[in-house]
């Protein structure tokens, strides 16, 4: 087994465990840490298979801005922790457990078996990056700012909506 087929298995098998423990964990701040794990798996995950700016997306976006905003909205909003209430029945965990299982089993036969998939010879991916810039600003510049006007309208709409609601109260 080469180096990128170990990592890949072991940022999986990171990615699978954290996501088991945010589904466990009762406390919303280890919720929080188990989810700051699972999506740097994910990351690291898309950096193996070659998207190298999926990958890094998702870092600046999930875990730079998306996760630290929870993290923030914990800590400046409760003294105490937070303790999660699960429901009575774990029925949900349970089949849940069963499908990830299923899945990693299936998985665990096709490389066992020699799958197609697996004997294919690795080609070296070329990074994402400078294709996707070259081609926002030659071929999708109209849609790209289009994109870009629409997202400042909705920003602009939603500070309007939120001052106006202050001033009625």
């Amino acid at each position: 087994m080469d180096f990128k087929s170990t990592m890949f298995y072991a940022l999986a098998a990171v990615t699978l465990g954290s996501g088991l423990m945010v589904a466990v964990a009762r406390d919303i701040v280890r919720v929080a840490f188990w989810l700051l794990a699972a999506l740097s798996g994910v990351a690291g995950l898309y950096v193996t298979l070659g998207a190298d700016f999926v990958g890094f997306t998702q870092v600046l976006v999930y875990i730079g801005g998306i996760l630290v905003l929870i993290l923030f909205g914990i800590m400046m909003t409760n003294k105490d922790p937070i303790l999660l209430r699960r429901s009575e029945s774990s029925r949900g965990i349970v089949a849940g457990g069963f499908v990830v299982a299923a899945v990693v089993g299936w998985a665990l036969v096709r490389v066992v078996r020699g799958a197609a998939w697996r004997q294919a010879p690795a080609d070296v991916p070329e990074p994402t990056t400078s294709r996707l810039g070259e081609e926002l600003l030659t071929t999708f510049v109209l849609p790209f700012e289009v994109v870009s006007v629409l997202l400042l309208v909705v920003l602009v709409g939603a500070a309007y909506v939120a001052r106006r609601r202050a001033e009625e109260t």
